[in-house]
């Protein structure tokens, strides 16, 4: 008796095949959210952006000069870590949904 009290749940039926299932389907997903292009590229770009920046922050006079006086390193830095940021804002808004595979089985 005990053992059909673990086998249903709210009253409904309990399957541990169902369960394996569902387990697969988040593992798929967690995968697929691991390698989504858009967190690739956001954190390429958040990394690059910070160095970049930082590069600008210590920029000498002459490297300054050399760009008209503007700080160029700077500038690329922040625009480089606000599209990162921005991509990574995306992804976390819009998550990857995974797709069922179809089985062909004729």
């Amino acid at each position: 008796m005990a053992d059909n009290a673990d086998r249903y749940q709210d009253g409904e039926a309990h399957d541990p095949l169902v369960d394996e299932t569902e387990d697969a389907r988040e593992a798929s997903s967690a995968a697929a959210r691991l390698f989504d292009i858009r967190r690739v590229i956001g954190g390429l770009f958040v990394v690059y952006g910070l160095i970049v920046g930082l590069m600008g922050l210590f920029d000498s006079s002459a490297e300054i000069d050399k760009a008209q006086g503007v700080r160029i390193n700077l500038w690329a830095g922040a625009v480089m870590l606000v599209f990162g940021l921005l991509m990574l804002l995306w992804q976390r808004l819009s998550p990857t949904e995974v797709q069922e595979g179809r089985s062909d089985e004729s």
